[in-house]
């Protein structure tokens, strides 16, 4: 038990930091992928925060497993580096006792990857494709900010509020400038107010600006025609509020999963069993691989295992998509890869005993002691 808590704790503390930097690149990446976004005006900024929180579960469960493996490779490497493994392995402690004290802390934490995987990574899903709808259906002028002067994406139009209501209906001071048709000509538009009105029957939005000027014409000519209105209207673009959002398969639940016949859904369900499955497989690669000479430092195998875990993952990968298209069994796709690398960690723990026990050849005097 002392040495189970000793390699536990080694192997933890490692994992818990090195998938904390994992997370964070990651989440990093993403977060300013959505911060463009916001900035252009297509995401809202007060939902940035929610969105994260909501995609963190389907990140711990991909940066869980190779925070694992790569927690294994820096723990026992270390104590290889320092003799700490070889004291061990003078005391009796053989690599297989190693390895299923390995596994202990990795069925721990191939039980929260699936606690993940299989309940809260679809609800999170979910909640993301929700939030990203709801933002599909805000028009242009929902993005502005008061005293900014904004791009609208679908026009190409600048536009500009002096003050904006809470309720981002209602505007004050309104600027607009942008091409007015496709002879070249440049519209300039300037009310005093504006807001946001939705038709009560269909459903569809309209900007009205109220006591503005309209100036139309070719940059560099003089002739400019100049409208003054008391009240004009624009159709604004939005998605259909009443569209029926199409539920993809990483959204539906676990159990809706074991109830659809379609190749996604059942591609996806395997999909979510095989990750707590990634987890044991790749602790049995990491502790034949973690195994260093000191002379060689604890780094030596760090490329090549991280190699061989890209490997296994891109596999991975290549056959679920493979399967959703149904172009093979799930079965052979999934779980033959699993299987590969199953014998190829097989392979890696048991092949230095195996090669040991095909060349000893005992010696005479041994020979005669077993003759007689």
């Amino acid at each position: 038990m002392i040495i189970f808590r000793y390699l536990a704790r080694e192997v933890m503390y490692t994992m818990l930091a090195v998938s904390s930097v994992l997370l964070l690149i990651t989440m990093s990446g993403r977060f300013v992928k959505y911060l463009a976004q916001a900035a252009a005006g297509q995401l809202d900024a007060d939902v940035l925060f929610s969105i994260m929180v909501f995609r963190l579960p389907g990140f711990l469960e991909l940066v869980l497993p190779l925070g694992l493996f790569i927690g294994i490779l820096l723990a026992y490497g270390r104590l290889y580096m320092e003799s700490e493994m070889t004291v061990l392995s003078a005391c009796g402690f053989s690599q297989g006792q190693l390895t299923r004290l390995t596994l202990i802390p990795a069925a721990l934490v191939a039980l929260f990857v699936a606690l993940l995987a299989l309940l809260v990574t679809p609800m999170g899903v979910d909640r993301t494709e929700l939030i990203l709808n709801e933002q599909k259906k805000r028009s242009e002028f929902d993005g502005l900010s008061p005293g900014r002067f904004m791009s609208l994406s679908r026009s190409g139009a600048v536009s500009y509020t002096e003050n904006l209501s809470e309720d981002r209906k209602q505007m004050q001071q309104v600027f607009m400038a942008g091409q007015a048709s496709s002879k070249g000509d440049v519209g300039v538009l300037k009310a005093k107010e504006g807001k946001q009105l939705d038709h009560p029957e269909f459903g569809q939005r309209y900007l009205v600006l109220n006591d503005g000027y309209r100036y139309e014409g070719k940059p560099g000519h003089q002739s400019y025609t100049v409208t003054k209105f008391a009240e004009q209207g624009q159709y604004l673009h939005v998605d259909d509020p009443g569209a029926i959002i199409p539920r993809k398969a990483d959204r539906k639940t676990t159990l809706e999963l074991i109830g659809s016949e379609a190749t996604s859904d059942v591609a996806t369900l395997h999909w979510r069993f095989s990750l707590p499955v990634l987890v044991i497989i790749v602790s049995l690669l990491a502790v034949p691989l973690s195994k260093t000479n000191p002379r060689q430092g604890r780094y030596v195998k760090m490329i090549p295992a991280i190699l061989l875990y890209i490997v296994y993952l891109v596999s991975l990968n290549a056959a679920r998509g493979m399967a959703e298209d149904g172009k093979i069994s799930v079965w052979l796709a999934i779980w033959g890869v699993h299987g590969i690398f199953l014998m190829i960690a097989a392979l890696l723990l048991y092949w230095p005993d195996w090669m040991r026990k095909l060349s000893y050849k005992p010696d005479r005097q041994e020979a005669n002691h077993v003759a007689a």
